[in-house]
């Protein structure tokens, strides 16, 4: 028998070019918290942001640091949606983000699945918000 191994996904990395501006938006715009902002040295951090009560994933800030790093910002994902944000309630978060100036590529909509729409970070990375039927 093979020995059960216990495993989870705890951060995801997104680049960034600041970590003042990346934390201003994710905190102020998204409503996220920080979860860790240790000073690592030499202008690195060790930054955490997770939605407000999330027991999932955190989102790692990494401060690019070379120019291919730097080419990546805001095309984390080569265009397609990054992140996904599971939300109880869509249109609350959905209306504070609008009032926040958050970008959104279209208006909400119904899917089987839920209601949702794609939104952007201050780079230009594709989220979606959405609230599972």
């Amino acid at each position: 028998m093979s020995q059960s191994v216990k495993q989870q996904l705890t951060s995801v990395a997104l680049l960034v070019k600041s970590y003042a501006e990346a934390i201003d938006f994710y905190t102020d715009k998204l409503n996220f918290q920080i979860v860790q902002n240790i000073d690592m040295g030499e202008g690195q951090r060790f930054v955490q942001v997770s939605p407000a009560n999330s027991q999932g994933c955190n989102l790692l800030l990494l401060k690019a640091g070379s120019e291919q790093q730097l080419a990546a910002v805001g095309n984390q994902a080569g265009g397609s949606v990054f992140l996904i944000i599971q939300t109880d309630d869509f249109w609350r978060d959905y209306q504070q983000m609008l009032a926040k100036g958050v970008v959104f590529d279209e208006q909400p909509r119904e899917e089987l699945y839920g209601t949702v729409v794609v939104f952007q970070d201050l780079y230009g990375n594709k989220l979606d918000l959405i609230e599972v039927k």
